[in-house]
């Protein structure tokens, strides 16, 4: 930090107290002795996103997170699986250390992370972010995921109950009536 009086580099702080969103500190200099204060805050990197028609707009985990539950409504993925695809998502983003991302590049991503996911939701969300306007293109890109990926088993789904199964059912209760109090009284 460079004193302001006498511009030399070394200083010592002397006392740090929190103020309004930031950290205020005194500081004074090593080599004219006065002293002199500082404040600290912390920059907020802000992630804005380029929409397809030229508007931009902050970055919305929100928006990501909601989207890819969509995808994913009645899936059996475990629990906070899609927080942490957004939270890889958003921390991606800010890593490339652009400060402005097309929204292609945030649904690319996450088109990649729902492909390993699960099929369902690649299928769901890919049909919504593509806009796919004919079957033909459903059927092209279930096509190529089924050639891309080894058939799987349905562990995480339940197994279905066989047809020829019965569940036993227990017998009704024969309930005992109870003589009503008024007729308790009659002869």
């Amino acid at each position: 930090m460079l004193c302001p009086f006498c511009r030399h580099d070394d200083s010592k702080v002397i006392d740090s107290r929190d103020s309004a969103g930031s950290i205020r500190r005194r500081r004074e200099c090593a080599n004219c002795g006065r002293r002199f204060t500082t404040y600290e805050r912390a920059e907020a990197r802000s992630l804005r996103v380029i929409k397809q028609d030229g508007r931009r707009e902050e970055f919305s985990r929100g928006k990501l997170l909601a989207s890819l539950a969509k995808a994913c409504a009645k899936r059996p993925l475990p629990t906070g699986t899609l927080e942490k695809i957004a939270e890889d998502i958003e921390t991606h983003l800010m890593d490339t250390g652009r400060s402005e991302v097309s929204t292609r590049v945030v649904g690319e991503s996450a088109v990649e992370r729902l492909r390993d996911l699960d099929p369902v939701a690649y299928i769901r969300f890919v049909s919504v972010y593509r806009d796919f306007q004919d079957i033909e293109v459903f059927k092209e890109t279930i096509e190529a995921l089924l050639s891309s990926e080894e058939p799987r088993e349905a562990s995480s789904q339940l197994a279905l109950l066989p047809e020829d199964t019965t569940i036993p059912r227990r017998p009704a209760r024969r309930r005992r009536r109870r003589p009503s109090p008024y007729q308790a009284n009659r002869p």
